[in-house]
């Protein structure tokens, strides 16, 4: 399975592709990705980076929650 996540696709793609992660994102804030329906919604619009200003969490907090649960970080 590939392990990169791209801070810059949108939530819903990234948790279509690693569903795991979405109990790492909702630990560090994005609490309403819990309900799907919100995850079906706004997360097809919103990616990991644009997610973490509207909820003021630093982008170098997730990089190494993702990075020490083994995930290659993407940012560009």
């Amino acid at each position: 399975m590939d392990q990169t996540i791209d801070l810059n696709v949108a939530v819903y793609d990234v948790v279509k592709k690693n569903p795991e992660v979405i109990d790492l994102l909702v630990e560090l804030g994005f609490k309403p990705l819990k309900n799907p329906m919100m995850l079906n919604s706004i997360g097809r619009t919103t990616t990991i980076k644009k997610g973490a200003k509207l909820i003021g969490l630093s982008l170098d907090e997730i990089k190494q929650t993702l990075e020490w649960n083994g995930y290659i970080v993407k940012d560009n």
